[in-house]
């Protein structure tokens, strides 16, 4: 099995990124008997990308043949790329290591689900529904 960790820093001992598609690195690891067999750090082709980062991000993940993703939270164009790909999605994590969150989902302390990011889904400026913007009000 392969995991994937937004991570702070090109290391294991790194902090979990709470984004996906900015986040600096990923670390993949293999998983072989509930133990951490090897891992590599992944730059993340998106993080300078003016649009669409969390997809290019959810691209490479997806080339490297990983089955889950451990962040803090990601886009809905990302979700969408990773489920497509049948990637288990592990969101919410945060002020941890990315050993510690490995270690975490091999023992099931980590369940799957979705949390949208800060920029998706959001409040927007309310032009939808015939509705103005009215500056903040």
């Amino acid at each position: 099995m392969k995991i994937a960790v937004c991570a702070t820093a090109p290391d294991i001992e790194a902090l979990v990124d709470v984004r996906f598609g900015r986040c600096p690195y990923f670390i993949i690891t293999e998983i072989e008997d509930g133990k951490i067999k090897k891992w590599e750090s992944l730059p993340n082709p998106g993080i300078n990308a003016f649009g669409g980062a969390g997809i290019q991000a959810a691209q490479a993940i997806a080339r490297k043949g990983v089955n889950v993703v451990i962040c803090g939270s990601l886009g809905p164009n990302a979700y969408g790329v990773l489920s497509s790909a049948g990637i288990q999605l592990i969101p919410g994590v945060s002020s941890i290591t990315v050993r510690q969150a490995i270690e975490k989902y091999i023992k099931g302390e980590l369940k799957p689900g979705f949390s949208i990011g800060p920029r998706g889904f959001g409040y927007g400026r309310g032009f939808g529904r015939r509705r103005r913007w009215r500056g903040g009000r």
